[in-house]
């Protein structure tokens, strides 16, 4: 049986609701709200109902800060839709009160599932509530969650006896791309999506959908690759300062003999290995797998030399 229970911040003590309706009303100009409300739902299957009834006050919330309930009301409000983390993402929420779960009873750990419920009060139009929700939820990790309680907790995957082939994928138009990156919920965008067009135009291939979802995966998961890697081709200044020390980045970058692109990584690392190059570094550790600075010594612990 699926056990669940709501918990609110007190109004005195829910400055996160009030941070976020003024958000939406200053940034996103949805000027229609009067107030939102932020609730934690928790659900919890292998359990004894008065361990649940415990872990309400014990786990779940801080009575002095929270109000606990079997049920929300939600009367008045012009939106209400829950939010929750997608299939194998980790949810610390979830497995920190599995723990604590397990810590009361002293024995059992039970499934532990979380979503948050956003009840925005107001007048929303219908673009407004898009936004709302696009605000709310990051595609790449969450998504919209049932209200309903669930019949249980225990994840069922059917195991796949064969790889689709994403047939057509590199003969796709640009605006094709887009709509694919709708349709599978990916990180990566057209752009991207064009560039593995590009490769697999030279394989002479369609990939499969696996190997869209690990590039996926990998798109998004490394930020070395989408962010510090990304050529930075034209820059301005308001302050003499920075400007100054910028020149003195492509000085230090002259001097070494720098071929790569001006990147936010390079910017990083440029420091360490000029220091290498005049002399004063010469425990800079480098590999392949290094891409800032790492330096290898030997020390003396308990007496006794280590790397």
């Amino acid at each position: 049986m699926v056990y669940r229970v709501f918990v609110e911040k007190k109004p005195p003590f829910a400055a996160e609701a009030c941070a976020m309706a003024e958000e939406l009303r200053t940034l996103y100009g949805v000027s229609g709200i009067e107030r939102v409300r932020i609730i934690n739902r928790y659900d919890a299957e292998e359990i004894r109902p008065e361990l649940f009834e415990a872990a309400k006050r014990g786990v779940f919330a801080e009575p002095q800060l929270d109000d606990v309930s079997d049920a929300i009301d939600t009367s008045g409000a012009a939106l209400v839709f829950a939010v929750e983390y997608l299939p194998g993402q980790f949810d610390q929420r979830a497995d920190s009160a599995a723990q604590c779960i397990q810590i009361l009873s002293a024995g059992e750990r039970p499934i532990v599932a979380t979503a948050r419920v956003y009840a925005v009060y107001g007048r929303l139009s219908e673009a407004d509530a898009a936004q709302i929700k696009k605000y709310v939820i990051n595609p790449v990790e969450s998504r919209e969650a049932s209200m309903a309680l669930p019949e249980t907790l225990k994840a069922a995957y059917a195991v796949p006896t064969a790889v689709d082939t994403l047939t057509g994928f590199t003969s796709l138009p640009d605006e094709a791309l887009s709509r694919l990156v709708q349709r599978y919920g990916l990180a990566m965008d057209g752009d991207d999506l064009a560039c593995c067009r590009a490769y697999f135009q030279e394989e002479g291939r369609d990939p499969t959908i696996t190997e869209l979802r690990v590039l996926d995966t990998y798109w998004s998961d490394h930020c070395r690759h989408t962010t510090f890697l990304t050529e930075i081709d034209g820059v301005s200044f308001e302050d003499d300062f920075i400007r100054q020390t910028y020149e003195d980045y492509l000085s230090a970058r002259a001097s070494l003999g720098r071929t790569k692109p001006v990147s936010l990584m390079d910017l990083g690392t440029i420091a360490a290995k000029y220091l290498k190059a005049q002399g004063k570094l010469d425990k800079l550790d480098e590999s392949e797998e290094i891409n800032a600075c790492t330096v290898r010594m030997t020390v003396t612990v308990d007496g006794e030399p280590q790397d």
